[in-house]
């Protein structure tokens, strides 16, 4: 069966998702204390969620467009929430560092490149769930269903 453009966008944010675990596993982009590109670190923790995000993306892009639309509404909201999150009081939702004892928190520069993709990631995925999957589904195609006033 062919897939709908939303269920294509999910097996892109699953490659998305599977690369960020992956690139947790090149040494040449950590610095000496093991941060990614000098600016955090993610342990087994945050890759299991990456993965389990990759999985449920690849799942839910093969399985059907409701559970891809479902995929991209409900993940997507949380990651843009973990993000939004992350910028004002530095730590992650998804991951239960908001839980954490641990009363660090990191600059303000830095949780802004930390959780800026979280946001941009999201965010997407949110559009992608409430609004691009109404037209591709086309039930919010108006225009196309309307006859030209000539």
């Amino acid at each position: 069966m062919k897939k709908s453009l939303i269920q294509k966008l999910a097996f892109v944010y699953s490659a998305l998702f599977f690369g960020v675990v992956l690139l947790n596993y090149i040494p040449a982009i950590h610095d000496e204390q093991g941060n990614m590109f000098g600016l955090f670190h993610l342990d087994l923790i945050d890759d299991l969620l990456h993965l389990g995000s990759a999985v449920w993306a690849l799942i839910a892009g093969w399985y059907s467009m409701k559970a891809t639309t479902f995929y991209f509404r409900w993940f997507g909201s949380v990651y843009l929430l973990d993000g939004v999150i992350g910028i004002f009081i530095g730590k992650g939702l998804l991951d239960f560092g908001i839980f954490s004892s641990n009363p660090a928190i990191p600059e303000l520069a830095t949780r802004i490149a930390v959780n800026v993709p979280h946001i941009l990631i999201g965010g997407s995925m949110a559009i992608i769930g409430f609004f691009l999957s109404k037209y591709v589904n086309g039930k919010s195609n108006s225009m196309a269903n309307r006859s030209p006033n000539i």
